[in-house]
């Protein structure tokens, strides 16, 4: 058991928060994480960034600032509840389509509701499948995103690989993910704060303190911003970049197939 954050050489893949589990074990056990908090993940984001999470999405919409055109396709990656496909659909003024997918069919569920009481089902396309495995043919999106979701895949390379195959030349890659604080003081107050307070938050509200504590475990594992760069351009992403948000709790990375 470590807290110790994983490299460019890799870990992800075998590490369910601190814990060292065989090959292949990790995916079922974060399945179960989200199969049990499906329905509260909105709240289970505002526990874990004290609300702030909606902001960095913001942000990011604004970032990939998608045009009004109807062909303008996305792929939303481990984004089942449909929290960020909404928000691109509705940049677009309602045109560009966005294909939501996710390994976690709970998640799914919840999103497809979800867009139907929005009136968005004729712009939304709900996919149950693994990142590491996409199901669309190769130059398929103009847009890749995953907001708070790439932690969790366990061989995180594929997956990029995965990104970059199905991205159309021009396309861009937006990975918005928990980071390392780079802030002195804010640090040591935001570790309090996830070791301490979000897991007894999470059992308060949801009566199950388990997968908040995988969550803020995962976080402090995920690659510093400046490794996961490297493993961006290393799937063969150009013009990578990374801004933090409030200190490094967060980061948006970004980069383009050129």
């Amino acid at each position: 058991m470590t807290g110790e954050r994983v490299s460019t050489n890799g870990g992800m893949e075998t590490s369910f928060g601190f814990h060292e589990v065989g090959a292949g074990e990790k995916q079922p056990l974060v399945n179960d994480v989200f199969h049990r908090v499906a329905k509260r993940y909105d709240v289970m984001n505002d526990v874990m960034s004290a609300g702030l999470h909606r902001v960095w999405k913001d942000a990011m919409i604004a970032a990939l600032n998608p045009p009004r055109r109807e062909d303008y396709r996305v792929l939303d990656v481990a984004g089942g509840t449909g929290d960020i496909a909404f928000r691109i659909v509705e940049a677009s003024a309602r045109r560009a389509h966005a294909t939501v997918l996710d390994i976690n069919g709970s998640m799914l569920a919840v999103g497809a509701e979800r867009a139907r009481k929005r009136g968005l089902t004729a712009n939304l396309e709900f996919v149950e499948a693994n990142a590491e495995d996409l199901p669309f043919a190769d130059n398929s999106f103009d847009a890749y995103t995953i907001a708070f979701g790439i932690r969790n895949v366990p061989r995180i390379e594929v997956a990029l690989k995965e990104a970059y195959r199905v991205l159309k030349r021009g396309g861009r890659l937006l990975v918005l993910e928990f980071s390392e604080v780079e802030m002195p003081l804010l640090d040591r107050f935001y570790d309090a704060w996830s070791f301490h307070a979000i897991p007894k938050f999470g059992k308060l509200i949801t009566g199950d303190d388990a997968p908040y504590q995988y969550l803020v475990e995962s976080i402090r594992k995920f690659p510093n911003q400046r490794d996961f760069a490297t493993m961006i351009r290393d799937a063969g992403f150009s013009r990578v970049s990374f801004t933090n948000y409030t200190g490094g709790i967060a980061a948006l990375h970004s980069g383009w197939k050129i």
